[in-house]
């Protein structure tokens, strides 16, 4: 079995380092703006493999939807800042119900 060097091991940085390094820290302008980037791309990536496995094409999510097909593509490339309300019509006309959890705190 091959052996880890601890000294590679050392000199390694975390994923969190090349993110502090490439976008940012935590609570910076920049990091914020990566921040809210990748959790369009990650939805809009999620509508896209939705509406391939139902064998649909962007325009005829469009049209159920009353838009655009260039919106669609857009939204699924993560370069739409959409609302909430459009993005729960694109997903319900995928079939992809949400369902709201609400968790409640005591401090």
């Amino acid at each position: 079995m091959r052996q880890i060097d601890p000294e590679k091991l050392e000199k390694l940085s975390s994923f969190n380092d090349e993110l502090d390094e490439r976008y940012g820290v935590q609570g910076s302008p920049e990091r914020k703006l990566f921040d809210e980037a990748s959790i369009t791309w990650f939805y809009g990536n999620m509508l896209r493999e939705r509406r391939k496995e139902l064998n649909l094409t962007q325009k005829q999510v469009a049209e159920k939807l009353g838009r655009e097909q260039s919106y669609i593509a857009r939204v699924e490339n993560g370069k739409a800042d959409i609302q909430l309300s459009s993005f729960f019509r694109i997903a319900a006309i995928l079939g992809i119900q949400f369902v709201p959890t609400f968790m409640h705190t005591i401090r």
